[in-house]
């Protein structure tokens, strides 16, 4: 979509937080119109209506959409928001019950091109372990991720974080 598009999405979303929990629907109501603006094939359409769904409290509402964003092509619009789609979607998944689901879906992202989201990837993989009783694996991601933004024990803490899940040596 063109760049005036993108701008007027990224403002609606800067105004969030103005919201009430009771103008939820007004919010979803304003993304709804910038969505109708795009050709109905577009993936951007599902994925901004899940993102709205989805922080407006209905992780249930907002799971088939990004499946849609994601199933019609989102990686190939931005990289990025389909990143962002995995990770929203992992996480509506277990808000939903079904974490594993959502570590199938983040277990690969450890491995793809780093980025921003890095730390929201291993951070949501690791809620997704925990809700699933695999909390050393979970915590092994939170300390790996943590590790490089500490002014000091960053060996230490990666270290740590690995003898989490390494098999204990015999």
């Amino acid at each position: 979509m063109n760049s005036d598009w993108e701008d007027r999405v990224t403002a609606a979303w800067a105004r969030f937080d103005d919201f009430a929990q009771e103008d939820a629907p007004a919010f979803r109501a304003m993304i709804d119109a910038l969505v109708a603006e795009l050709p109905g094939d577009s993936p951007l359409g599902p994925f901004e209506q899940a993102c709205a769904w989805d922080s407006t409290g209905h992780s249930d509402r907002a799971v088939p959409l990004y499946r849609r964003a994601l199933d019609g092509g989102l990686a190939d619009v931005s990289r990025y928001k389909a990143r962002r789609a995995k990770i929203q979607l992992a996480s509506s998944l277990r808000n939903t019950g079904e974490a594993e689901q959502g570590v199938r879906l983040l277990t690969p992202e450890l491995l793809a091109p780093s980025d921003e989201l890095d730390d929201a990837v291993r951070a949501c993989l690791a809620l997704c372990l925990s809700s699933l009783g695999r909390d050393r694996e979970g915590l092994s991601l939170v300390l790996g991720a943590l590790a490089p933004h500490l002014p000091r024990y960053q060996r230490s803490m990666a270290n740590y974080a690995r003898l989490l899940v390494e098999p204990a040596a015999g």
